[in-house]
């Protein structure tokens, strides 16, 4: 999307989503309560269930589907390409508890210039979602950022679990000022209770693997600058 085709400080919230038939309404309840949102965008992920039919029944939502999952940071970036906002929120799809005013908190110092990137991290909702965030409060699927820094960070189409990881690190590079905002009451839905235990601790397993080889790629591409700044002296 080109900056003149871009609406300045306009909205869009982006919702990646594989197979959350049974939950994604909870979060859509919530999103189109939203008055600062101008565009809302499920970006159904190779999902096998109703997960877009769902989505569809939201007159304002607009439902992208993908033929086979390509992971989060694909699906992510695939709804960036598909809006035409200036601002983009990104939220999961597996949320208990979010409310319209949860939004307005991430989305409001994005819109006031108050800092380039607001997270919201978990507080007073389930035990496990509120002590993970507490470990890793960066590690969040619910954000703002401005589209030209999203747009500027590589290969995020290539990333999965690990976008997150990787949007912060390219946040710091660039010296973005974040701020967190605490969602009181809001918690995500566990790979255990999604999957049952087995297919969940498996998902689970993948997960931190995936986030663990975005961490290495980082690194290994911030060696390789370095290697060839000092060659280059």
């Amino acid at each position: 999307m080109s900056e003149d085709h871009m609406r300045a400080n306009s909205v869009a919230i982006i919702i990646p989503a594989f197979n959350e038939e049974a939950r994604i309404s909870r979060v859509l309840d919530a999103v189109v309560r939203c008055e600062l949102a101008d565009e809302i965008i499920v970006v159904c992920d190779g999902s096998t269930d109703h997960t877009a039919n769902v989505a569809s029944l939201y007159s304002k939502v607009k439902v992208v589907e993908l033929s086979i999952n390509i992971g989060k940071g694909g699906a992510m970036a695939m709804g960036v390409a598909h809006s035409s906002s200036d601002i983009i929120c990104f939220v999961d799809a597996d949320l208990h508890g979010l409310r319209a005013e949860h939004l307005d908190k991430i989305i409001t110092p994005i819109v006031l210039r108050q800092c380039d990137m607001c997270i919201g991290v978990f507080r007073g909702g389930q035990f496990w979602s509120d002590t993970a965030q507490r470990i890793s409060p960066y590690i969040s699927g619910q954000r703002a950022l401005r589209r030209k820094f999203f747009e500027s960070i590589p290969y995020l189409e290539e990333i999965r679990l690990g976008v997150e990881v990787t949007i912060n690190t390219f946040a710091k590079r660039q010296k973005l000022r974040v701020q967190r905002v605490v969602l009181h009451g809001v918690s995500n839905t566990f790979k255990e209770r999604k999957l049952g235990l087995v297919k969940g601790t498996a998902a689970r397993a993948k997960m931190y693997a995936e986030i663990g080889r975005a961490m290495v790629r980082v690194r290994r591409k911030k060696e390789r600058k370095r290697r060839a700044h000092r060659s280059g002296n």
